[in-house]
């Protein structure tokens, strides 16, 4: 099964002469896609919090779908924790557009080891 994808290819090399590509992708079987920021802050355990903010996986424009999502923790107290997983549906906003709800726990890291649980919604979509 062959779907066509369409998009661009960004190359960068960091200071340490580290070379690497982004894919970012801008429509699938010929429909448009969007992502969405997120951000927020985990909840405290362990005596502190993290702030976390990333963007989620693209996904089509003007259907159902859910968007994939993954980034790392601010580093407190010398650790940091991975948070990733899948949002909820779509949510129509007022004026068009929609956002997506996303909870979880992150992994498990720190010297006394421990997760944070994580919640809130999505900015609005991007790239449609």
């Amino acid at each position: 099964m062959e779907i066509p994808v369409s998009g661009f290819v960004v190359s960068s090399e960091d200071a340490n002469g580290r070379h690497s590509h982004k894919l970012y992708i801008t429509a699938w079987d010929g429909t448009p896609v969007h992502t969405h920021a997120f951000e927020g802050v985990t909840s405290v355990d362990d005596g502190h919090a993290h702030a976390y903010a990333g963007w989620t996986a693209p996904a089509p424009s003007g259907v159902p779908h859910v968007h994939g999502y993954h980034t790392v923790t601010a580093l407190v107290h010398g650790h940091t924790h991975v948070i990733r997983g899948t949002t909820g549906p779509a949510v129509p906003l007022p004026g068009g557009g929609h956002f997506h709800e996303f909870e979880g726990w992150t992994t498990v890291d720190g010297i006394h080891p421990h997760a944070h649980a994580y919640r809130g919604r999505t900015g609005d979509e991007v790239g449609r």
